[in-house]
């Protein structure tokens, strides 16, 4: 009788052994990474907390220039940086291009603090430049998936369209003032002619809004969701933000140049439109794809009204709230039960109740920030406000659940926090920006702005109301735009 005895190829056992070690390498690591950006952080929110009150301009041989502006975005980089760095430890264990992830997150997190550091023109256009290369890679870094790469080309190709126009706005900047420094450029303004300052506002405009997703230029954040769920959270609670640092680095040249109609007109068409987008997805991501570019169309539109330090506020709380939204996605897709859309019924008690509710939240806002109080463009943050505090109120008071004391004294509550919270944040942030020219200067109210205020509120009660579902073409239409590049969905085989 024949014995037969199995044993392990020795060839097997070598590619265990290699596959062990490479997981152990990428968890050691990512560990370590984790703890220096935690470090990081912490070293930049202690430092922006001690020197608050009386915050010092720091120089390096006009090439860094580090203010209060600068330590506000690295602690809030750092912070989204180490968060995304523990969530992935546990998230991407096992991935074969763990390691890989962990470099292009850390290269593109300290490209976004070069970038905001940035003095010297040459310096400036690098890491922007470079900010692009590492969330391309970031959106492709699984090389075995044909659309993940198919997604990282197309991103690629608009980051270095918006590189370009970046570059060609601030080099003619730089060559008509004859100064290289960011700071040299700002002061040298008044002396360059109207067209010059229209034609590289428009450039860097063009710039910030491709980076931002904004409309035309939507498509390759749509594209990007191929990209490991902690990485689209990096993508949409830091990438896309760099838009209002850079408008915000360049707040005088749009003064100047007196191009904030565009932003106005682009942000909040752009915001409307990603809106109506959003009801029509059915796949989460693409819900929060279309969710962001409605964000980042409302703080493009913030720049267009003057507010450059509420776009700040605005960009950093959206990157809170998104990055949340990304790594619960899972959750909220096992939670979640498909059903129809709710009918909006608003019964005249109901109605009344949500007027009183948004015009009382509206005065708190304005007298805690001091907008809204004068006739100019701070008005229209206002009655944002007062929308968003009647949209909530709504969202309260039509339970059936609740009892009507419940439905009186949540609202207020409710609304008296988080505007208090905004206003400190908003004030906060005001006070780290003071040495940022015209960050904050209100607008004198023309009609241009009352007219597309009248669109903006047509819009949004259309599309609250439903009313676009009464037209297909409308429907169809919406439906085209917030679609992929093909080549980024379904069209290569599994490996």
């Amino acid at each position: 009788m024949n014995t037969t005895s199995t044993l392990s190829h020795p060839s097997s056992n070598h590619s265990l052994s290699l596959l062990k070690n490479k997981s152990n390498s990428a968890a050691t690591f990512s560990n370590s990474t984790n703890i220096f950006l935690w470090v990081l952080f912490l070293g930049n929110a202690i430092y922006l907390a001690v020197n608050f009150a009386n915050m010092q301009t720091i120089y390096w041989s006009n090439i860094i220039r580090i203010n209060g502006f600068t330590l506000l975005i690295w602690t809030t980089v750092t912070f989204f940086s180490a968060i995304l760095s523990t969530y992935s430890k546990y998230y991407l264990t096992g991935f074969t291009y763990h390691k890989k992830f962990i470099v292009l997150s850390l290269g593109f997190t300290f490209s976004v603090m070069l970038f905001i550091a940035s003095n010297h023109i040459i310096l400036l256009l690098a890491s922007w430049f470079t900010m692009g290369v590492f969330m391309a890679n970031l959106i492709g870094v699984n090389a075995k998936w044909g659309e993940a790469q198919e997604a990282r080309k197309f991103a690629q190709k608009y980051f270095l369209l918006g590189t370009s126009f970046l570059s060609a706005g601030v080099l003619l900047l730089a060559f008509q003032t004859n100064a290289f420094t960011l700071e040299a450029i700002i002061q040298n303004l008044p002396n360059l002619r109207q067209s010059t300052l229209i034609i590289a506002g428009l450039l860097i405009i063009v710039a910030a809004i491709i980076q931002s997703a904004i409309y035309p230029f939507h498509r390759w954040l749509l594209s990007a969701m191929t990209a490991p769920t902690p990485a689209s959270a990096l993508m949409h609670a830091g990438f896309v933000n760099g838009a209002g640092i850079l408008l915000a680095l360049f707040a005088p040249l749009i003064f100047a140049s007196n191009t904030f109609t565009i932003l106005l007109v682009i942000g909040g068409l752009t915001a409307i439109i990603a809106q109506f987008t959003k009801l029509l997805q059915a796949n989460v991501k693409q819900k929060l794809g279309c969710s962001t570019i409605a964000q980042m169309g409302f703080m493009i539109m913030q720049c267009g009204l003057g507010f450059f330090n509420a776009a700040v506020v605005h960009l950093i709380l959206h990157g809170f709230y998104k990055a949340y939204l990304f790594l619960s996605s899972g959750e909220s897709i096992e939670q979640t039960k498909p059903e129809k859309p709710e009918k909006i019924v608003i019964k005249p008690l109901q109605a009344v109740v949500v007027l009183f509710f948004g015009t009382v939240g509206a005065y708190l806002f304005a007298l805690l920030t001091g907008k809204g109080t004068e006739i100019n463009s701070s008005i229209f943050l206002t009655l944002i406000v007062a929308i968003t505090v009647g949209q909530i109120t709504y969202n309260i008071v039509k339970q059936s659940n609740l009892t009507i004391w419940q439905k009186a004294y949540i609202p207020p509550v409710l609304f008296l926090i988080g505007i208090s919270i905004y206003a400190l944040i908003y004030n906060g942030v005001t006070h780290l920006m003071a040495t940022t020219p015209m960050a904050d200067v209100p607008l004198p109210l023309n009609l241009t702005q009352i007219v597309f205020g009248v669109i903006f509120l047509t819009g949004f009660f259309m599309m609250k109301l439903g009313a676009y579902r009464n037209f297909s073409w409308l429907y169809v239409k919406l439906m085209n735009d917030s679609q992929p590049y093909h080549k980024t969905v379904l069209m290569f085989k599994s490996k």
